[in-house]
């Protein structure tokens, strides 16, 4: 299991091939990649600046791997996060998933997913043309993840 928070971007190829060759067991990947939008509500978006509480960002990631791990068999996760200066269609976030059959590893990257969306201490501040705003969580992120605490399928 990885976490890394950085300023580089990845490469989605290698990260997988990594992934894969962790075990031997592996008969399914998942991933998910969450890039910047250009646009917002009714607004074109510039950029996007994201900053974390270093410690309790990665404690928190944690926690969200060991709760998937308890749920659904997994071979492997990984996930990075990026912060800093980003520009549309630039990639954000990678959550990969390693498990001996697809339904595991398919519902632990939604979830983790799900979860870092809420729980995780990252915060976004949007550029626009009139100038800058820090985004709040999303009423859809926070139905999502309510939904996997009620034990409810999303």
């Amino acid at each position: 299991m990885s976490i890394s928070i950085q300023t580089a971007d990845f490469d989605l190829a290698a990260e997988l091939a990594a992934l894969r060759k962790s075990s031997a067991q592996t008969g399914a990947l998942v991933s998910f990649v969450g890039l910047v939008r250009d646009f917002s509500s009714d607004e074109k978006i510039e950029g996007i600046y994201l900053e974390h509480y270093p410690g309790m960002c990665e404690k928190a990631l944690q926690k969200i791997i060991g709760e998937a791990q308890q749920r659904w068999h997994l071979l492997d996760v990984r996930i990075i996060h990026r912060i800093g200066q980003l520009l549309p269609n630039d990639q954000i976030v990678l959550v990969a998933t390693a498990s001996t059959h697809r339904a595991d590893a398919f519902a632990a990257c939604e979830f983790i997913i799900d979860y870092l969306k809420t729980a995780a201490p990252f915060w976004k501040r949007e550029q626009t043309a009139h100038g800058t705003k820090w985004l709040d969580t999303k009423d859809t992120d926070i139905q999502r993840m309510r939904r996997w605490h009620n034990g409810e399928t999303v």
